[in-house]
Parts: structure tokens; sequence; C-alpha cells
């Protein structure tokens, strides 16, 4: 494997990682929201991703890559509140199934490999600097 492929496989998982965390910001942004824009409550998003090679030379070097963006198919929170202006016959409102507390774990999972793969760029381009030392010396 050469090093530019450390640096693609790196890259890979820090543009996959980025949309995670892009994910999950929305969906705590509209954890509290009653209504989307069509209407309907929001729907959870979530990434899932998929192993892609990362040069055709090499097809056991893998990066990752977002293949799809799907929505949490759990129902939505009902909550009683019937004096709201969106409640049902009943007095519920239709609340997103957004879950804070699985949110935030998601995103230090994200932040933690986002901030992994940057440490390892920058290991990679500190040794590739000493090692065009080591010719100097």
């Amino acid at each position: 494997m050469s090093l530019s492929n450390v640096f693609s496989i790196a890259g890979s998982a820090l543009t996959a990682q980025s949309m995670r965390l892009n994910l999950v910001a929305s969906n705590l942004a509209n954890a509290d929201s009653s209504t989307s824009a069509t209407g309907d409550p929001y729907k959870a998003r979530h990434a899932i991703f998929t192993v892609t090679p990362v040069s055709a030379s090499e097809p056991r070097v893998a990066g990752v890559r977002v293949t799809a963006v799907v929505e949490n198919t759990n129902p939505p929170k009902m909550k009683y509140d019937p004096g709201n202006p969106l409640a049902d016959a009943k007095g519920y409102i239709t609340l997103p199934n957004v879950n804070p507390v699985e949110e935030m774990a998601d995103m230090i999972s994200a932040s933690r490999s986002y901030q992994t793969n940057v440490e390892m760029m920058n290991t990679t381009k500190t040794l590739m600097q000493k090692t065009l030392q080591l010719g100097s010396a």
C-alpha cells in the first residue's frame, strides 16, 4: 500500500464522518419541532456507510463512503397537549422520532472517528517529513 492510499482512506473517512455529523446536527435541531416542511413530523435520518476500494490497482485497500441516508422507522412520539393547535381529536400532538441521547452518543462517536482520522493523516505527514530529513542528514 502506498502512502497516498493512507491519505485517500483517511480522506474518505473524514468525508463520511462529516456527513454523519451533519445528519446528527439536523436530527438534534429538529428533535422538538412539531411539524416539518411537508406538514408531517420530522423523521430522524442516519447515514449508511459502504466500503469502497481506493484504487483499481489495489482492490483490497478500501476507504468508506456514505451510500445512502435513511429515515428512522421508529414511530413518532405522541405527547398529550390538548391546548396545542396541532393536537388531534384526542389532544395528542405528534413529535419527531428523534432520541436525543442516541443522537449525542452518535455525535461523540462520529467526532472521535473524525479526530482519529485527522491524527492518522498528521502522523503520516510527520513520518514522511522525517523520512525526507534522513536523506539530508
